[in-house]
């Protein structure tokens, strides 16, 4: 295509080509261009369309600053060098923004997003951990001030106040997802400092599990309160599922003619087949008979369900399972009826090969950390001595 270049009167060095077929405002589209010598040379360089804002009287403009600039030798000689150091004016700005952003601010932005896009719990929590552990740290600290000793003193802080492993895993995680954000948003080129810090290593297997006696008064106390929770409750006791398990469970995986529970996407991964114990196999076909489409346990609304309800804490703590009980090992949870099932499993001579694949462990060393034997029973096994 032949260019067709058009002088503009009255601004030397100034021209313009018009567009084969676009039209703005009611003309065709013009392209402005800029020539001049500099350093003996011609030179032309081109500023753009004026669809894209440019016009005769702003390219005079630049046109004019250019060619005092060449007179004085002061600032950019050409557009080339005019555009370069808009540049880096621009990116001196960013960095004195980024360098006086307060990880608080910048906190509130993220968490927004959270409220909008992850769960409630999800929400609270960080919220909770931010406001409790670590905004008293770092208070009106900008994010490029914030260093790996500074959240050490949030981790240490949290151990010398007895929270959990997991608590202190989730506040230094809220830490480097905060710094992620502000990242994404240009507002640090920084990297997380929590990612450098150990979470402090805890042994915190469980060491309680069930007798007999306490799992039945524990199932009349929840069937008084919930048949469903009674329901899941007997399930996780009688056949080791997590909640997540239970909850995922639908009708097609029950399998009657075979005593079978097909178990999808196990938490270390595949799936599994699982005998139903008798207990099992009643509850399920009594709750067969009002409704055998979809999930086996439903919300209020008919939903899948996402989380144990406080009824069960609150049965637990009407027995007084967890009275005077501080270590959060020896309490007794929902997780509690998973951890009695291969208890009773491996004190009833089960091998721990067996208690391993009915638990979905890929290491047996998870077994043995789920499966140890109660003080009692080992005191019973020297006992045979003699």
């Amino acid at each position: 295509m032949t260019i067709t270049w058009i002088k503009v009167k009255n601004v030397k060095g100034l021209r313009y080509y018009e567009h084969s077929t676009r039209i703005y405002k009611k003309r065709k589209d013009r392209n402005f261009s800029l020539t001049y010598k500099i350093g003996g040379q011609t030179k032309t360089e081109s500023l753009g369309w004026e669809s894209d804002g440019w016009t005769i009287e702003k390219a005079s403009v630049i046109m004019n600053e250019l060619k005092q600039n060449q007179k004085t030798g002061q600032g950019p000689r050409t557009l080339a060098e005019k555009r370069e150091a808009a540049k880096k004016q621009e990116k001196l700005e960013k960095q004195e923004h980024q360098k006086s952003a307060l990880f608080r601010d910048v906190f509130r932005q993220y968490i927004g997003r959270v409220k909008k896009d992850e769960s409630e719990k999800s929400y609270t929590r960080k919220l909770g951990l931010f406001q409790k552990w670590i905004e008293p740290i770092f208070q009106d600290i900008e994010l490029e001030a914030i260093k790996p000793t500074l959240v050490e003193s949030v981790k240490d802080n949290m151990v010398s106040n007895g929270q959990s492993e997991r608590s202190i895993q989730y506040a230094l995680s809220t830490i480097t997802l905060t710094f992620k954000y502000a990242k994404s948003i240009e507002l640090t080129e920084c990297e997380s400092p929590a990612a450098k810090i150990k979470t402090p290593k805890k042994d915190n297997k469980r060491e309680r599990f069930l007798t007999k006696k306490e799992a039945d008064l524990l199932l009349d106390e929840l069937k008084k309160t919930s048949e469903q929770l009674y329901d899941i409750s007997l399930l996780s006791l009688y056949c080791g599922l997590r909640a997540g398990e239970i909850f995922k469970l639908e009708w097609q995986d029950a399998n009657f003619d075979s005593n079978r529970l097909f178990i999808k996407d196990r938490k270390n991964g595949g799936n599994a087949s699982l005998p139903m114990h008798d207990k099992v196999r009643e509850m399920l076909l009594r709750r067969q008979e009002t409704d055998n489409t979809g999930y086996v346990f439903k919300s209020t609304k008919g939903t899948k369900i996402t989380e144990i309800s406080n009824a069960f804490t609150r049965a637990v703590e009407r027995l007084g399972f967890n009275k005077n009980i501080s270590d959060p090992r020896q309490k007794a949870v929902f997780h509690t009826l998973r951890h009695t099932y291969a208890s009773w499993l491996v004190m009833s001579d089960i091998d721990l090969y067996t208690v391993q694949r009915l638990m979905g462990h890929k290491d047996i060393t998870m077994t043995q950390r789920y499966a140890h034997l109660a003080p009692e029973h080992l005191d019973k096994a020297v006992s045979v001595l003699r």
